[in-house]
């Protein structure tokens, strides 16, 4: 069951919610919408359920119009983000009660809950209370419900915002496994982009009510269509210049840029991600930066540095490797230079 979203408006009084939105969503396919608070990802996804109805534009399942369908004629599972189970009712009448509701056969009823039970193991789980379960639990029973009565659809909206960083680790990688043995066409709401483009197929990134880009994981990570996205993304160093005849100029600091051969030099912005920059103790014949190490942060996987560049003003983030690290032996106020193993230079006015 594929979805179509066709120039898709949709205003709350004065403000603006979303803007001519196109989507195709692939059947069988995980999306994510990426966005930060207010960029439009809820109500898009609420519009796509047919729990609001848009301004302007179309919402197809398949070739079917549904922009006008009521939600219980969409066949649309829906999962919040605060679980929203009944607590007067043990596990298995939670995941039963939309069955109840649409007359299933009580022998049908039983199969079906049995078998969700133990797609998110928690068949043992049957006759306890939504208050005996953990927060994890929760939300798989709040996914096997709305995964009971067999939806076209399953519509997810921030599923793990409620629960610890560990558990949303580990339920993120489970929903992607549940994922590839139902393959129920599903779109999910997130503003954890780690979440987005471990679990998603395709990830959507959206701003002030527009789409930004679409794509694969790798290929918005790797190739981000505009400043926005590769700010958004995080953790990157900006540097404010110029470009001319080919190169983009950051004061003494040059990386090609053949975008743009002209005389004429225009504003341009460059990002450069932390693991991106590499530390070196002296110069080596590259384009670098001068700079004093103010702080070092050994923690983690990766060692992280902060390298003030007295010639911009700026202080600049660098992961190291623990290797490098040791190799450098890096110690705050030493004297280093800042290489960039990749530049991404836009050409256009940006204001972080």
């Amino acid at each position: 069951m594929s979805i179509t979203v066709k120039q898709v408006s949709k205003s709350f009084g004065s403000f603006r919610a979303l803007e001519h939105v196109s989507l195709e969503v692939a059947g069988g396919s995980l999306v994510a919408l990426l966005g930060p608070s207010g960029s439009g990802k809820t109500t898009l996804l609420r519009i796509i359920a047919g729990l609001e109805v848009p301004d302007a534009g179309t919402v197809l399942y398949q070739d079917e119009d549904v922009t006008e369908a009521a939600v219980k004629d969409r066949n649309v599972g829906f999962v919040f983000q605060h679980y929203a189970l009944f607590r007067h009712m043990t596990v298995f009448e939670n995941v039963a009660f939309g069955l109840r509701v649409r007359r299933w056969p009580r022998k049908r009823v039983k199969e079906r809950v049995g078998e969700l039970l133990r797609l998110i193991q928690l068949d043992g789980l049957a006759g306890s209370y939504p208050s005996q379960l953990s927060g994890g639990q929760r939300q798989r029973v709040a996914l096997a419900r709305a995964l009971a009565p067999e939806p076209k659809v399953l519509l997810l909206d921030e599923p793990f915002g409620a629960l610890d960083a560990k558990v949303r680790q580990d339920l993120r990688q489970w929903l992607r496994r549940l994922h590839d043995e139902i393959h129920v066409t599903s779109v999910f709401v997130t503003h954890d982009q780690e979440e987005a483009f471990e679990v998603a197929d395709r990830v959507v990134i959206m701003n002030h009510g527009h789409v930004e880009q679409t794509g694969t994981p790798r290929e918005i990570f790797e190739r981000p269509a505009n400043p926005f996205v590769m700010d958004f993304l995080g953790n990157v160093n900006v540097f404010h210049g110029h470009v001319v005849r080919g190169r983009m100029k950051v004061g003494s600091f040059e990386v090609d840029y053949p975008a743009h051969p002209h005389d004429e030099p225009r504003p341009a912005t460059a990002f450069v991600r932390s693991h991106e920059l590499e530390l070196l103790a002296k110069r080596n014949g590259r384009p670098s930066l001068e700079g004093k190490v103010v702080h070092v942060s050994p923690a983690g996987p990766v060692v992280r540095a902060r390298v003030f560049a007295a010639d911009f003003g700026v202080v600049l983030n660098v992961d190291v490797t623990r290797d490098r690290y040791a190799e450098l032996g890096l110690e705050v106020g030493d004297t280093v230079y800042v290489a960039a193993r990749d530049v991404r230079v836009y050409v256009q006015d940006y204001i972080i």
